[in-house]
């Protein structure tokens, strides 16, 4: 007998003796329930530790005034503070832009990209490859790259625009408006993302379209050809497969990537903070909510105002995952 084999035994009675005992404790306990319970005692422990315990202190310190939550009790005041305080709402603002900006591009364009490589067959893995590489790069060390080629004074994007004979731009130091700057002025300076917060949104939709493009990837790559075949056969053309077979087949997976996608860009942190150096880039245009509550916590040590808009913002992400599943959950075709 071999060593392989002699291992693969010993394997083998250890497992056995191992669903053994599964068998006894289940007896034991006289039912699935506790032993479930008991398998998943560990991770329920460390959720409580590093997730509901924080969660509630969070809340409990955010009825609390002064620096580093340890001041006088004023309740709901840090709420009622934030709700009437403009730094907060304009901060709400650019999330609700970052978040409109790059959800639905990033998916129609990952579908895009996805649908296309489903149908092609030699250099798929190669694409796949190259398409993910922008996922799995560090959004700092990618912000960096960013930042050089987003330059005023000496990056590549203002090369190409003078050598069109196109005015050079500011970009990550641009306040206005981008409706502002493509309008000539005639949309106030203050009306809609500020170029900067596009630059931004530009580098989320480069950065995360190839985590979605997998996932729609795999999702296509599970819906039977046959089905696509027939609906030729009966006449339809491209755009009604992709319309009456494919985006219904496919509702399960766009479902998914909405309430990831609506969770990750409010609570968006790092590319905002890497691209602007503070995150809140010129006149705070870029300043979301992730990065107000950081501002409050370690720059103000205001440590019971900034839990109170971290719990405002975590209600938020509830209030609309519960709308997604009551509304689009709805529409999603899971045969």
């Amino acid at each position: 007998m071999s060593a392989l084999e002699s291992i693969s035994r010993i394997f083998d009675n250890a497992l056995e003796r191992l669903d053994d005992a599964f068998d006894r404790v289940r007896h034991r306990v006289h039912g699935d329930g506790l032993l479930a319970t008991f398998l998943a005692g560990p991770a329920l422990v460390i959720l409580a530790v590093f997730g509901a315990f924080p969660l509630f202190y969070a809340v409990h310190m955010s009825l609390f005034g002064g620096k580093y939550g340890i001041g006088p009790y004023v309740g709901f005041g840090n709420y009622a503070e934030a709700l009437h305080s403009d730094a907060f709402w304009r901060s709400f603002s650019v999330t609700a832009y970052y978040a409109t900006g790059t959800i639905p591009t990033t998916m129609i364009l990952s579908f895009t990209v996805a649908y296309g490589l489903n149908r092609i067959v030699r250099g798929r893995g190669f694409f796949r490859t190259v398409y993910f590489l922008p996922y799995v790069t560090s959004a700092v060390a990618a912000a960096m790259i960013w930042r050089a080629l987003l330059n005023p004074q000496y990056g590549l994007a203002n090369m190409l625009l003078q050598s069109a004979r196109i005015a050079p731009q500011d970009w990550l130091l641009e306040p206005r408006g981008v409706l502002n700057l493509l309008t000539y002025g005639r949309i106030p300076a203050n009306t809609g993302p500020s170029l900067a917060l596009c630059c931004v949104i530009l580098f989320e939709i480069w950065h995360a379209s190839g985590f979605m493009i997998v996932i729609f990837l795999a999702g296509l790559t599970s819906i039977p050809r046959e089905l696509e075949e027939a609906a030729r056969i009966d006449g339809a053309n491209a755009f009604q497969i992709v319309r009456k077979i494919i985006l219904p087949l496919l509702s399960p997976t766009i479902f998914f990537l909405a309430i990831i996608s609506v969770i990750k860009a409010f609570q968006a942190f790092n590319n905002l903070y890497a691209l602007t150096g503070n995150g809140r880039g010129p006149v705070d245009t870029t300043q979301n909510v992730t990065v107000y509550i950081y501002a409050n916590f370690y720059e103000y040590q205001r440590w019971g105002y900034g839990a109170a808009v971290a719990t405002l913002l975590c209600l938020t992400i509830v209030t609309l995952t519960l709308i997604q599943w009551r509304w689009v959950g709805r529409r999603v075709h899971y045969e």
